[in-house]
């Protein structure tokens, strides 16, 4: 018993070294053609692909050999188990006290190994999946914020649902699923060849209506398996879009309660409180009835699955009974008959009873190119080039108009140096603040040529002022960067401003948008300015939270401190007049005036 085990361990080493050099043969041509010919296959290599590449680095392609290597070795550990089961039980039947207690420190062997693969694989899983995560997270962030794509994509005949959604919980979901999946179809493929040779051995004539049926046991797990695996599939294809638009619904529901809570204060001032509820509430009753159907549907996938295993547990028992009945065969060998069968029937089944499994991968895989194409058309929209020039604002044969192509504006050409400033005017729905998003490179839906400051060197003071996540420093220096050193002059800016009682509160990191009025932050967004000292500032109604008196003294403030800044204004107050010296006016038609102000 002691050789026959010696020999098994060998052929162990010498199996899983032939075993890891067949599979990659096998697996390598497999995947390339999936990724060629197959659109879940293009989908996972445009997002695999960019991290597994060799020329990135070798080391996460070892990592996934490492695990290849970890999975056949788990295999190659059942089949340990498969025999010592059969020892186990025949030495029991015989009553063969030696082998028994033999075979109880065979076991104490395969179990400390058994164990310790398991916690193996596990880290190496987890560091592989966190590693490819981080990645994978900072590309798409990455590629999301290039070319404004966050903002440009607004303007696609279809816009992508919930960005944020797709990087923070389906980044997660497709890393997981990739190991996981891929892993499990090796192991259970390979399980497949391994115990078929062992139900092989095993298996015995079946004798039925006079017709002896040879390796019976093979012929009928093989039959079972592949009806019902093909019943399955058709059972669970619904689960697909099911899953999709689950985390569709989801997110929305989710941006809903999200945009409640950031316009709270609007809609306690409206008493809006009903209709949020019925927005709300329409939102969760779609999920829900989503939620139902993929209930529904899941219970007949899974009531088919359990019913397809459950009755494939006697199915090997009735088979050997006769042999083992009449003394062909011993227990240990009804055993590891059942095992065998079960292990088969496990791998014949694995696409089977993971189809949910691929379903929501397929709808991971969806969403996330999606988002990855979507950011490149976004970037391929249509907008002007923004040529870099210091201390000028040069625009030359600017044409705006509104998305269905109505002209706002046609032909604008002006020109500005050091310390000019410039008020634009006209009615609502005339364009100034389109003319401004284009004058940024930000609408799609305009041409000409626009020379000006760029980066730090142009700021744009938005209506409502945007107040980043961080402590009070890393919002006043915003898009710039602040540190300790510089608490001087920003508490200088913020007396400057009014803003003197938050000097205490530089290093305090929350939500300074819900905390601050919009007086206020108009008013940080003034010290913004007068902080990162810009050759150019567009300020759009800028000022429409203060009073004359302020604005006043605000506008003063720009023209003391930064004499050479140009400024460009958009502004209905006449009181802006005295501080701008040409007065830019729109109608709203494409034409428009230059008069001094």
């Amino acid at each position: 018993m002691s050789a026959d085990w010696n020999i098994q361990l060998a052929a162990s080493f010498i199996w899983l070294g032939k075993a890891f050099l067949i599979t990659l043969v096998c697996l390598v041509p497999v995947l390339w053609l999936a990724s060629r010919f197959t659109r879940w296959g293009r989908q996972f290599r445009q997002l695999a692909w960019p991290y597994l590449r060799p020329g990135r680095g070798w080391k996460p392609l070892l990592t996934i050999a490492l695990m290849l290597l970890l999975a056949l070795f788990s295999v190659r550990m059942s089949v340990l188990f498969s025999f010592w089961y059969n020892g186990f039980y025949s030495a029991l039947q015989d009553l063969n006290i030696g082998t028994f207690w033999f075979l109880l420190g065979v076991f104490s062997v395969l179990a400390t190994i058994h164990v310790a693969l398991a916690l193996l694989t596990y880290y190496i899983g987890q560091a592989f999946e966190i590693r490819w995560r981080s990645w994978l997270n900072d590309w798409l962030t990455q590629d999301w914020l290039a070319g404004d794509a966050y903002y440009r994509t607004q303007f696609l005949d279809v816009v992508v649902d919930n960005p944020d959604q797709r990087i923070e919980r389906d980044i997660a979901a497709f890393v997981n699923g990739s190991r996981t999946l891929f892993f499990g179809a090796v192991s259970a493929l390979v399980s497949l060849v391994e115990f078929t040779e062992i139900l092989w051995g095993l298996s015995g004539p079946l004798t039925i209506a006079g017709v002896d049926i040879p390796r019976a046991m093979i012929l009928i797990v093989y039959l079972y398996v592949i009806i019902a695996t093909l019943i399955a599939f058709k059972l669970g294809h619904p689960l697909i879009r099911l899953n999709f638009m689950n985390e569709k619904l989801s997110a929305n529901f989710r941006y809903a309660l999200m945009r409640l809570r950031e316009y709270a204060e609007n809609v306690a001032f409206y008493q809006g409180g009903a209709v949020e509820n019925r927005t709300l509430w329409s939102r969760f009753s779609a999920l829900i009835a989503n939620l139902w159907a993929l209930v529904f549907r899941t219970l007949k996938f899974d009531g088919f699955n359990l019913a397809v295993t459950q009755a494939a547990v006697v199915f090997p028992f009735i088979v050997q009974a006769p042999r083992f009945f009449s003394g062909a065969i011993k227990l240990g060998d009804v055993i590891q008959t059942s095992q065998a069968f079960g292990q088969v029937q496990d791998s014949l089944s694995f696409f089977r009873t993971s189809y949910d499994a691929f379903a929501q991968y397929r709808a991971t895989l969806d969403r996330l190119t999606g988002f990855l194409d979507a950011n490149t058309q976004a970037r391929a929209l249509p907008a002007i080039a923004i040529e870099t020039r210091a201390n000028t604002l040069d625009v030359a044969g600017l044409r705006v108009q509104r998305p269905d192509g109505k002209v706002l504006l046609d032909g604008l050409t002006f020109a500005m140096q050091p310390g000019q400033t410039l008020l634009i005017k006209g009615p609502s729905g005339s364009g100034k603040t389109t003319l401004l998003r284009a004058l940024a490179g930000l609408w799609p839906h305009a041409e000409g040529q626009v020379r000006r400051p760029t980066g730090t060197q142009a700021l744009f003071l938005s209506q409502r002022p945007y107040l980043p996540l961080g402590s009070l420093r890393d919002a006043l220096a915003y898009p710039a960067t602040a540190s300790a050193a510089d608490d001087s002059r920003i508490n200088t800016v913020l007396h400057q401003v009014s803003l003197g009682h938050l000097s205490a509160r530089l290093d305090d990191v929350t939500d300074w948008s819900r905390i601050l009025s919009i007086g206020e932050q108009q008013r940080l967004a003034f010290a913004r300015v007068l902080f990162n000292r810009p050759q150019l500032a567009f300020l759009d109604e800028a000022t429409s939270a203060t009073d004359e008196g302020l604005e006043h003294a605000l506008y003063s403030l720009l023209r003391t401190e930064l004499p050479d800044c140009m400024l460009v204004s958009i502004g209905h107050r006449s009181t802006l007049d005295a501080f701008h010296a040409v007065c830019l006016q729109l109608d709203g038609q494409g034409a428009w005036h230059l008069n001094p102000s």
